[in-house]
């Protein structure tokens, strides 16, 4: 199996656990640890197995309550600390009701490499056979089986964006296991036949038109063409590569379209993480960083250089707040794990973009699944699936779905895709009209605007009513 990170001698003891480590800081306390899982959950001849990290603490747990709850976090794409150190909800919650804390890693994330460091390695395709959904939930399913041993816990699952359609679905798929979920921002809707493609950038568009004046937008979309303009000659792509302070100057129409590739993706990850207090999730940011862009781009800026230097002073509240920054490096553009998600939206998590152009402040892009899927065998010998979480998790059949919360604040992108109606009273739908993505799971902070405070203490009343049933 090449590098693959297992113990094959011991395939047959499963749940192992290894403490490598403990980590705290002024408001997060838990030890990391590791779980030995299968590689491949539902054969019975591969007995390969590897290790999933996960955090844990019991320093709240009432140790004469047979039935302590656990509080699980359905691990996102990316290192598990990222969110453990960004869903304060979920420890503010725990103190309340004594639980026993777990944050899980999903496996292909962080330190949870199956084949190490050979995992996403291009040659070996068939490393990458085990990423999937179901997969994560049986380690999840696993890990709580472990956990419990022979006594009955009510287990409560949390996740926010991808994390939360994890806690949505692992609440379907293993009802047994898990008393209920909240999951935030989770755009369990955002596929194939269900939501419309432009949708998101919809949304975008309308949180940067209502944060300063209208004249953001329209800056923004008049930009796309003083890019190519520029991009089209040598000294134009020289002068892009200046005002942006680039690491790597755009010497070709690659480099050009990697460029423009990545300021779209910040002005969505801008919206998403429109919080009303500095956060550092996924860069160091101010205060509702959206309208400190737009302060850049309040005026209609009709020159080409001077709409090329509003349009570098406005990015750089997304990429270089904190002045540290010697130049810009367009290779990442958060602290999520790309590489992992790129390649999940190559199996299951199909989920399509398209903007035409006159509606949002993008560049038109159309959805063709043809280009997309070639594009996946092409990097990854995968054959996308558009249609296989709806077959498995019912889209929007959700009629036999119950103790699932599902919140979504309105100024975030994602929301487009999430429930906003309860198909049944089993069902929570918890709307926050000034919300963004998961400001909910976050710590709570003074700057909270009210439907956000007023959305914790629904969660937290249904989240105690189903510990109470249990």
């Amino acid at each position: 199996m090449g590098e693959l990170v297992m113990r094959a001698a011991l395939s047959a003891v499963l749940g192992i656990l290894l403490i490598t480590g403990c980590k705290s800081d002024q408001r997060f306390k838990y030890e990391i640890k590791e779980f030995q899982v299968p590689l491949d959950h539902f054969s019975f001849l591969i007995n390969a197995t590897f290790n999933i990290r996960y955090l844990y603490n019991d320093s709240f747990v009432d140790k004469s309550n047979a039935r302590t709850p656990i509080f699980f976090y359905t691990g996102n794409e990316g290192d598990i600390e990222l969110f453990a150190q960004n869903t304060g909800f979920l420890w503010e919650q725990v103190e309340k009701q004594r639980a026993l804390v777990i944050f899980a890693e999903h496996r292909y994330y962080g330190k949870s490499l199956p084949f190490g460091s050979s995992t996403f390695n291009t040659s070996m395709p068939e490393h990458l056979a085990y990423f999937t959904v179901e997969q994560t939930l049986e380690d999840y399913a696993m890990l709580i089986t472990y956990l419990r041993s022979d006594r009955q816990m009510p287990v409560v699952a949390f996740g926010g964006s991808y994390g939360g359609m994890l806690a949505a679905w692992f609440r379907m798929k293993y009802p047994h296991l898990v008393t209920g979920a909240l999951a935030a921002s989770a755009p369990i809707l955002q596929f194939p036949g269900i939501t419309d493609c432009d949708i998101f950038y919809r949304i975008v568009t309308s949180v940067f038109e209502n944060a300063y004046n209208a004249n953001c937008t329209v800056n923004i979309a008049k930009s796309w063409k003083l890019f190519e303009t520029l991009g089209g000659n040598d000294a134009g792509k020289k002068q892009i590569s200046d005002a942006f302070h680039l690491c790597s100057p755009i010497k070709s129409d690659v480099d050009l379209k990697k460029f423009l590739d990545y300021i779209e993706e910040v002005y969505s990850n801008l919206a998403m993480v429109n919080y009303p207090y500095n956060s550092s999730f996924l860069a160091p940011l101010p205060a509702y960083p959206v309208r400190q862009v737009c302060y850049y781009l309040k005026d209609l800026h009709t020159g080409d250089g001077d709409l090329l230097h509003a349009m570098s002073s406005a990015l750089a509240v997304y990429t270089n707040y904190t002045g540290s920054s010697k130049c810009l490096d367009i290779s990442s553009n958060s602290n999520a794990d790309e590489a992992g998600w790129n390649v999940q939206t190559c199996n299951q998590m199909v989920m399509p973009f398209c903007s035409n152009g006159t509606e949002t402040m993008f560049r038109s892009s159309a959805w063709n699944f043809k280009d997309f899927a070639d594009k996946c065998y092409k990097n990854y010998r995968l054959t996308p699936k558009p249609y296989d979480i709806i077959l498995r998790y019912g889209g929007r059949n959700l009629e036999a779905v119950t103790n699932i919360i599902f919140s979504n604040g309105l100024l975030d992108p994602w929301s487009g895709g999430g429930v906003l109606q309860s198909p049944n009273d089993k069902v929570f739908v918890i709307i926050l009209p000034e919300g963004a993505h998961h400001l909910d799971l976050r710590h709570s902070d003074p700057a909270d605007p009210p439907s956000v405070r007023d959305a914790r203490e629904k969660e937290a009343e249904i989240i105690a009513r189903w510990i109470q049933e249990f």
